[in-house]
C-alpha cells in the first residue's frame, strides 16, 4: 500500500489503549475525551478512503460530545450530502479503531480497501470542524495526522455547531451544480438562513424577543452571528453563552436538561416572563427545546402553505417519530397527516421522512428537521400559480427550502421556522401551548446484566424477549387511563429505558417503574 509508511509512522503516535473496545453509533464515537486520540486519528483515515471510495468527494468530520458532559467528546462522519455515515460504513469505522496495533491497523486498512474496491490514486477531501470543549484541540490535531497518513486534502472549518458542519459538506459537493446549496462557507450559512426569514415574515407583526439559552457552548456564536443579520426581525436575548469557563458547558442548561429534567434552567428563573418564549439548544446546536410550559411540535403550516398554493395533490406531507414521542402529539398529528413511527435514532428518522414528499421528522429530545423531495423542489420551482393568493403561498414554500436545513436537525434553522409560524399565525407561547396537552410522562433507566437479552419489533414499541414479559407490561398498563409503556435496551451501556404515559402524573410514575415496589425503584433517567 503506497500510504503505509507514513500511516505507519503517524499511527505509531497515537497508539490505541489496550483495555478499551470502541464503536461507531448514530453519534458516531463518543466517551471521554481523554480516550479518543486514536480513534481521530483512524478516523481521518477513515474519513480519506471514504472520499477516495466517493471519487473525491467531500467528506465531513465532526469533534463533539454534543449535550454530553464537557469531559467527554466524540466524532462522526458526514457522507457528501450533508447526511450520516452510510451505515456499512459503521462497521468500517470500529474495526480501525479497535485494531490493537500499528501492524493491525495497517492490514484492516488493506483489508478495507480491497472489499470496498477502492482505487487509492483517485483524490481524498475532508472538510473538519469542533465544538468548544477543552480537548477539542488535541483531538483535531490527531485527526489532522490521520488525514496526511492517508493524503487526504484538508479544509479546517474551525469551532462551528454540528449543522453548519454538515450544510458545508452539502454545500461543497453542490457548488456549481443546478442542486447548489448555498455558499459553501460559515457567512454563506447565515446569510442563506436570515435572507429567507425575512422574506418569509416580511409584512408580519414582530414577536417579542426570544430568550435563548445557548447550553455554555457554541450555539452562543452562532447566535452572535445570525442575530445581526436579522436585525429587527427577531431579538435574540442569549444566556448561559459561557464558552470558555471550565464546566461549564450542559451544566444545569441546554436542551437535555430541559428535556430530561422537564423544568427550566435554574439560569433562567429570573429572566423568563410570564408568557414570554424560550428555547434551549444543546452543546453542539443541534437539538432545540421551545418552553413556555411544555414544549410543543406543530407542523401544520407547511400543509396548509401547500394546500393554499395548489399542489395538494402533487406534493404529500408526512411526519415521522418515534415511540419516545408524546402519544397526544401523535394523535393530534395523525388527525391531520400520515405518521410513521420508526425505531430510535436519527438515520431511521431521516430514510424514513425522504419516503414523503415533504418528510418532517422530530424526535423527543429536540432534534429534527424537514426534507423536500428533489420532485418536489422541481414541482415548487416550475409551478404556476393562477392566484394572488397561490403565488404568496408557493413564495413562502420557496423560502422555507432554503431557510430549513435539510442535511440534519438544525436548532438555529429550527428556532428560525418556529418563529415563522407564530408570526404568521400571530400566536403567543399560550396559544402555541394550547394546541394540544402533553400526557404525563416518565423515563427511567434499569441496569440489566445484558442489554442483548432484550429484543425489540414494532419500532421498539413491543418486546420479544425475554419472553413473557410483554404480556406483563399488557396486563399493567390495561390498569391506566391512556396507558403507555414501552422497553428498549440500550445501544452502548448494559441498562434498559423504560418509557411509560398515563393521564395522570402519578400513574404514569407507577407505570414507569412497572408496578414495582417503590423501596426498590431503579435509579431514574429522568
Amino acid at each position: 500500500m503506497s500510504n503505509q509508511l507514513p500511516i505507519a509512522r503517524l499511527s505509531d503516535a497515537h497508539p490505541k489503549p489496550t483495555h478499551l473496545r470502541y464503536q461507531y453509533g448514530t453519534a458516531g464515537f463518543r466517551t471521554l475525551g481523554s480516550v479518543l486520540d486514536s480513534v481521530l486519528f483512524r478516523v481521518g483515515i477513515l474519513a480519506g478512503l471514504r472520499s477516495k471510495k466517493l471519487d473525491g468527494k467531500t467528506i465531513g468530520v465532526m469533534v463533539t460530545a454534543s449535550h454530553n458532559p464537557e469531559a467527554d467528546n466524540g466524532v462522526k462522519l458526514v457522507d457528501p450530502r450533508g447526511e450520516m455515515l452510510e451505515a456499512s460504513w459503521e462497521a468500517h469505522a470500529s474495526t480501525l479503531a479497535n485494531a490493537a496495533t500499528t501492524d493491525d491497523l495497517v492490514e484492516a486498512i488493506e483489508t478495507l480497501v480491497r472489499s470496498a474496491k477502492i482505487d487509492l490514486s483517485k483524490p481524498a477531501r475532508v472538510v473538519y470542524g469542533r465544538d468548544t470543549r477543552p480537548s477539542g484541540t488535541a483531538l483535531v490535531a490527531s485527526l489532522r495526522d490521520g488525514l496526511a497518513g492517508i493524503g487526504a486534502e484538508a479544509r479546517d472549518a474551525g469551532i462551528v455547531t454540528t449543522p453548519i458542519l454538515h450544510y458545508l459538506v452539502r454545500a461543497i459537493n453542490t457548488k456549481g451544480t443546478k442542486d447548489a446549496y448555498g455558499d459553501d462557507s460559515e457567512d454563506g450559512y447565515f446569510d442563506k438562513l436570515s435572507g429567507a426569514f425575512k422574506r418569509l415574515i416580511a409584512g408580519k407583526q414582530s414577536l417579542p424577543p426570544l430568550i435563548v439559552d445557548c447550553a455554555n457552548g457554541v450555539g452562543a456564536d452562532a447566535v452572535n452571528k445570525i442575530s445581526p443579520r436579522l436585525g429587527d426581525s427577531l431579538k435574540f436575548i442569549p444566556h448561559n453563552t459561557a464558552t470558555s469557563t471550565p464546566g461549564a458547558l450542559n451544566n444545569s442548561c441546554g436542551a437535555d436538561y430541559v428535556k430530561t429534567s422537564q423544568k427550566l434552567p435554574p439560569s433562567l428563573s429570573n429572566h423568563l416572563k410570564i408568557g414570554q418564549r424560550g428555547c434551549s439548544l444543546d452543546g453542539d446546536a443541534d437539538r432545540l427545546m421551545y418552553f413556555y410550559i411544555d414544549e410543543r411540535n406543530q407542523f401544520r403550516f407547511i400543509v396548509d402553505l401547500v394546500k393554499t398554493a395548489g399542489l395538494d395533490s402533487d406534493v404529500k406531507v408526512g411526519v415521522v417519530q418515534t415511540a419516545y414521542a408524546n402519544g397526544s402529539s401523535t394523535k393530534y398529528l395523525a388527525e391531520r397527516l400520515p405518521v410513521r413511527c420508526v425505531p430510535t435514532g436519527v438515520k431511521h428518522l431521516h430514510h424514513a421522512a425522504e419516503r414523503f414528499d415533504v418528510g418532517v421528522y422530530f424526535e423527543a429530545n429536540g432534534h429534527g428537521t424537514v426534507l423536500f423531495s428533489s420532485g418536489t423542489l422541481e414541482t415548487l420551482n416550475s409551478h404556476e400559480p393562477t392566484t394572488p393568493a397561490q403565488s404568496t403561498a408557493l413564495n413562502h414554500l420557496l423560502n422555507l427550502t432554503q431557510l430549513i436545513n435539510q442535511t440534519v436537525g438544525d436548532a438555529i434553522s429550527d428556532i428560525l421556522l418556529v418563529e415563522t409560524v407564530l408570526a404568521h399565525r400571530s400566536y403567543s407561547g399560550l396559544e402555541w401551548d394550547s394546541l394540544y396537552v402533553d400526557l404525563p410522562n416518565r423515563l427511567v433507566k434499569v441496569v440489566v446484566e445484558d442489554r442483548h437479552a432484550f429484543q425489540t419489533e414494532d419500532a421498539e414499541r413491543h418486546l420479544v424477549s425475554p419472553k413473557g414479559l410483554q404480556n406483563k407490561i399488557d396486563d399493567l398498563v390495561r390498569r391506566y387511563d391512556g396507558g403507555r409503556s414501552f422497553v428498549r435496551p440500550s445501544g452502548t451501556e448494559d441498562v434498559v429505558r423504560v418509557y411509560a404515559e398515563a393521564a395522570i402524573k402519578s400513574q404514569a410514575d407507577e407505570l414507569a417503574f412497572l408496578g414495582g415496589d417503590p423501596g426498590s425503584r431503579p435509579k431514574e433517567f429522568l
